[in-house]
C-alpha cells in the first residue's frame, strides 16, 4: 500500500493507494479523510512566528477542541482532544496565553503538525 496526500480545492486528503500486480486490475482506494491544512491555510499566527506553536507529537485525528478559538488558556490545561490509536490523548497549552487554533474538529493531522498557537 501506499499512501499519498491529495489536494483538492485546497483541502489535503490522506489516500491509501493499494499496488497489483500486472494484471490491469485497478484496486479500490480507500476513503479519503480530511487532513491537516495545507501551509497557505494556516492562520496568520502561525505564518508569522508570533507565539509558542503547539504541534501534533504523532498521527492522529483532532476529536475535540476543549476551548474556543481566542480564549486565554494557563499552561498545562487541555486545549483539544487528539485520537490515535483508538486512544484519546489530551493536548496541552505549553504557556500562559491566547489560543489560536490551526485545525477543527475531524480533521486527521500527521506528527508535527501545527495544531495551535498560543500567544
Amino acid at each position: 500500500m501506499r499512501n499519498f496526500i491529495i489536494t483538492v480545492n485546497g483541502k489535503q486528503y490522506d489516500v491509501g493507494v493499494e499496488e497489483v500486480g500486472e494484471s490491469g486490475y485497478t484496486a479500490p482506494v480507500a476513503a479519503a479523510t480530511p487532513s491537516a491544512p495545507a501551509p497557505a491555510a494556516l492562520n496568520k499566527a502561525a505564518v508569522s512566528g508570533k507565539g509558542q506553536r503547539v504541534t501534533s507529537p504523532f498521527p492522529g485525528l483532532i476529536k475535540r477542541l476543549l476551548v474556543d478559538d481566542g480564549v486565554s488558556v494557563k499552561k498545562d490545561q487541555p486545549i483539544l482532544v487528539l485520537e490515535a490509536m483508538k486512544m484519546d490523548n489530551d493536548i496541552t497549552a505549553p504557556c500562559d496565553g491566547t489560543v489560536t487554533f490551526n485545525v477543527q474538529k475531524g480533521v486527521n493531522v500527521e506528527s508535527d503538525a501545527i495544531l495551535a498557537i498560543i500567544g
